[in-house]
């Protein structure tokens, strides 16, 4: 049986409040990766089921992702503190 692809919104912080959580497969507000500057956020839902909240435009999303292009984008210095090199 094949999986099921899931999909990645990158959203302004500022509709946050705006999420259906049941929806997604984040928890809550508290569970979403945000931006370093927090100006950003990660959703995730399975791509056969995309939200009402999207559909009917209360949120648009910034970006619209598959996993390789979200992993891809979480390794920037956008959203990822820089590895300091290791002590010699």
């Amino acid at each position: 049986m094949e999986s099921k692809a899931d999909t990645y919104g990158i959203i302004k912080i500022e509709d946050l409040s705006n999420i259906d959580f049941s929806q997604v497969i984040e928890s809550n507000q508290n569970t979403v990766r945000k931006s370093l500057d927090l100006s950003k956020f990660v959703i995730k839902w399975n791509s056969e089921n995309i939200p009402s909240f999207i559909t009917n435009g209360t949120v648009i999303p910034l970006q619209i992702l598959n996993q390789l292009e979200c992993i891809d984008l979480m390794q920037t210095s956008e959203w990822s503190e820089p590895t300091p090199p290791p002590f010699e």
